[in-house]
């Protein structure tokens, strides 16, 4: 069986005849208006987006923490769920090295009479400490597993329990003073305490 013949083609359509584009014409002086922005409700300073976001560098500041860092700190540790209730603590940073802007810090934490072993990580960028509890014995009624979490570096942390039942507590430290005058009116040592920033 043979195939029908094709269509003819169709002709092309006529080719449409395009305008010739406006010519711009020269913008005169009176013509010109300056752009001025709109006008915001709050201005860059009060929305504090004034100054660099990140002016230091922080792997340098975790290198300067951890060889300046304080190695005594004392201060008191108070439990949520009895907050009349205060524990004396004492911290005794045995070693504090740089591992980028963390420092990595490991010591003995003694709460009331009982000490136990600490490693802890310091985020020389926001000050973030994260501090791992890691004896079996604590004091103060501190569970096994309990953690510190703070957000002043080694200044103010919170304990968290390892169960959501446990309330937790504060504990607040400052660097232990230098030593004190002998009997003899000399100061023993001539060591300089210096703050984490």
């Amino acid at each position: 069986m043979a195939m029908p013949p094709a269509p003819p083609a169709k002709p092309a359509p006529p080719a449409l005849l395009r305008p010739a584009p406006p010519q711009p014409r020269p913008i005169s002086q009176q013509d010109f208006r300056p752009y001025t922005p709109p006008a915001t409700a709050y201005s860059d300073q009060q929305m504090g987006l004034v100054g660099e976001v990140a002016s230091f560098d922080p792997v340098a500041r975790a290198a300067l923490i951890a060889a300046e860092m304080p190695r005594g700190w004392s201060g008191d540790y108070r439990p949520f769920d009895n907050p009349s209730k205060v524990y004396p603590v004492q911290l005794s940073i045995a070693s504090a090295v740089s591992a980028g802007q963390m420092v990595v810090i490991r010591g003995n934490l003694r709460i009331g009479e009982v000490t136990a072993p600490i490693q802890g990580n310091l985020n020389a960028k926001s000050d973030q400490l994260d501090m791992l509890l890691l004896g079996d014995r604590l004091g103060a009624d501190i569970e096994p597993g309990s953690e510190l979490m703070g957000l002043q570096g080694m200044k103010l942390s919170g304990l968290r329990g390892p169960r959501l039942t446990t309330m937790g507590g504060r504990l607040q430290l400052a660097p232990v003073a230098a030593a004190a005058p002998s009997r003899s009116g000399q100061p023993q040592s001539k060591t300089i305490i210096r703050g984490l920033w």
